[in-house]
């Protein structure tokens, strides 16, 4: 008998129909020479440190830094849990083989070895690797299993983040706690610290401290109008009106004189396809969902079939996939009549689209072609962006007219440039069937709307006329504050503000965070009380902001510091560097900061301490943050 587990009963449902394991059981399906079992995400979990010995079960400074000499798992305190645990141990026992069919990345795959460990799993092992749940795409899956031994690496990624997280998390929190929190019941009154929530409240609460603290400037700039259009001279600004007037008067007494008409044909290609970061930005940016509900709800669309596997962090595809997009292109029903352009001719194929070297697990998150029907407004609104993301990228670029014209009054200098479509492209699959919503070709293209500069008269070089010069006023205005998406964003690249694709691609090795893991730290600030909403922008708390003010140790609250180790972890997944050695300089950092913090003489106290809520996840689903709470 063979044995498959998947991670969730509907996928395991999907996967015994396939297989003929159509009898239902007690928490598997049967048939065929088949069982078919699952987990409910995460069975298993690190220990506790009361679970090494007893006298880490009460919190104390002198029991800091608590690191075993070697790490273990246990079962969830839960009787669902341990329940199909008992399920799956018995399975395992029976079976000749194991197929893991768990969620195919990093945290699948150390949540279905634990689990297998835990079981004491002795028989031999293959794993189903694949991007879709459709019917063709498990099947195919089935036809080229993976041995479990090429995806060591990955698991080893898994666990030393997993260790990673407790070694920093929980000792950082218990001496944060112990040291500096206002009330004597500290176990109460929690100061949660971690590798990745606390840089990330780093970010929102440096940036409402740099809007509090910004001085606006103004300066004046000498512009003048002729034929309706505003033209900026080359004379540098102003800090006062005063010191423009000469300047001013120069201008005004001389005719403007077109000196130059240049004209060029712009091109623009498509925007990339999803990875989750960029479809989590986008959605918050357009409907306003957060990045835990943009998460979900692809996580829902994903397992209707409806799109590929969601926590990607890569916007490219395989050139496998290639054959394939002609008949997903075919099964998108609603959006016939925007394919009808590129009917009858051969796909595009473009290497920013196309390219195997930026692909390691997964590719970009597009359809697989299986109608949409019966969606919720958000599922509907997340899969019409992956969908147009994934039609316009076989759109040829658009073409724009940019127009730039050089004048001058006496001896001053001005220019102005003026664009307009010429050619829409794949700007075309953003305008069509919007009704109201004419955003989304804005949103698309170009988030500062520079793609919306009006067209220019006609002008000639030569032709002179009356023109009103005037001193414009330009007052400097701060950064904005954080919103969830400018937040993941700024994650992605560890702090840095880049709206390049090609920057942020090479960026994203060292953000801070996985790409599925970074909407349920978001939450866990709101959790904490770290952090509010106010409208669509981020605010810290005066919790949050007294926490990151306390904190004098770079290494806890650094994005680019937290960034290199992420980069790290993501170098032992490809196998390129050493997990004792990543784990090592985790235990030789909390020495580090623990020594650092108990040398402070100061008597700081959090004044506004949150109390941490515990929750129990229901075992009949995945929670999206299980693996987060160290974090």
């Amino acid at each position: 008998m063979i044995l498959c587990i998947t991670e969730k009963p509907s996928v395991g449902a999907d996967i015994a129909k396939i297989l003929g394991a159509e009898v239902r059981r007690d928490g598997y399906f049967e048939g065929n020479d088949y069982c078919v079992t699952w987990t409910f995400g995460h069975l298993c979990e690190l220990k506790d440190p009361a679970d090494y010995t007893p006298d880490w079960r009460r919190w104390s400074l002198s029991a800091l830094p608590m690191i075993p000499e070697r790490f273990g798992i246990k079962l969830k305190d839960d009787k669902g849990i341990q329940h199909q645990f008992e399920v799956i141990e018995r399975l395992i026992k029976r079976c000749d083989k194991v197929i893991n069919c768990g969620d195919a990345g990093q945290e699948g795959e150390l949540i279905q070895r634990w689990v297998m460990q835990k079981a004491g799993c002795d028989k031999p092992v293959e794993r189903l690797w694949i991007s879709s749940l459709t019917d063709e795409s498990i099947r195919e899956g089935f036809q080229h299993l993976k041995p479990q031994k090429e995806l060591e690496s990955l698991y080893i990624a898994g666990l030393c983040r997993a260790i990673g997280d407790w070694i920093l998390g929980i000792n950082a929190t218990r001496l944060y706690t112990l040291k500096y929190a206002e009330r004597n019941d500290s176990r109460n009154n929690v100061l949660s610290v971690g590798r990745v929530q606390t840089p990330t409240l780093a970010l929102v609460v440096n940036r409402q401290k740099e809007i509090e603290n910004f001085v606006p400037t103004t300066t004046y700039e000498l512009r003048t109008l002729y034929r309706d259009v505003t033209f900026t001279s080359n004379v540098k600004a102003f800090k006062t009106e005063e010191e423009g007037q000469g300047k001013l008067k120069e201008a005004a007494e001389s005719e403007f004189e077109v000196t130059e008409v240049t004209k060029k044909k712009v091109k623009e290609a498509p925007p990339r396809l999803f990875d989750l970061t960029s479809l989590q930005v986008e959605a918050n940016k357009k409907y306003g969902l957060s990045a835990d509900e943009t998460l979900k709800t692809i996580q829902a669309l994903y397992e209707k079939k409806l799109t590929t596997y969601p926590r990607v962090d890569t916007t490219y595809l395989t050139d496998d996939v290639y054959p394939k997009c002609g008949p997903i292109l075919n099964g998108l029903g609603y959006y016939q009549e925007v394919l009808k352009p590129i009917r009858g001719k051969k796909l595009l194929k473009s290497k920013k689209v196309f390219d195997n070297s930026k692909v390691t697990d997964h590719h970009a998150i597009i359809p697989t072609g299986v109608p949409a029907q019966m969606l919720s407004k958000p599922e509907w609104q997340v899969y019409d962006l992956v969908a147009r993301r994934f039609i316009s990228v076989f759109f040829p670029d658009c073409v724009f007219d940019q127009t730039q014209i050089k004048g001058k009054a006496g001896k001053i200098e001005f220019k102005a440039s003026g664009k307009r479509i010429a050619e829409p492209g794949w700007k075309s699959v953003y305008d069509w069937n919007n009704g109201n919503d004419k955003s989304v070709s804005k949103d698309e293209s170009n988030e500062d709307g520079k793609d919306q500069e009006k067209s220019l008269p006609e002008f000639v070089k030569g032709e002179t006329g009356p023109h009103k010069p005037f001193l414009g006023k330009k007052t400097t205005t701060p950064p904005s504050y954080y919103t969830e998406g400018t937040l993941l964003k700024a994650m992605e690249t560890a702090g840095a503000s880049v709206d390049d694709e090609e920057l942020r691609e090479a960026l994203k090795a060292n953000g801070i965070g996985r790409p599925s893991t970074r909407a349920a730290i978001i939450e866990i600030l709101y959790k904490r009380a770290y952090i509010r909403k106010q409208g669509k922008s981020l605010r810290a708390t005066d919790a949050g902001i007294e926490l990151i003010g306390l904190i004098k140790e770079e290494l806890l609250k650094s994005a680019k510091l937290t960034g290199i180790w992420e980069g790290r972890l993501r170098a032992i997944e490809r196998g390129d560097y050493s997990a004792s050695e990543f784990i090592a300089q985790q235990k030789g950092m909390i020495n580090e900061i623990t020594l650092s913090v108990l040398r402070d003489p100061s008597n700081r106290r959090i004044t506004q301490v949150v109390e941490t809520v515990k929750t129990k996840k229901k075992a009949s689903s995945k929670s999206s943050s299980s693996k987060t709470d160290k974090q």
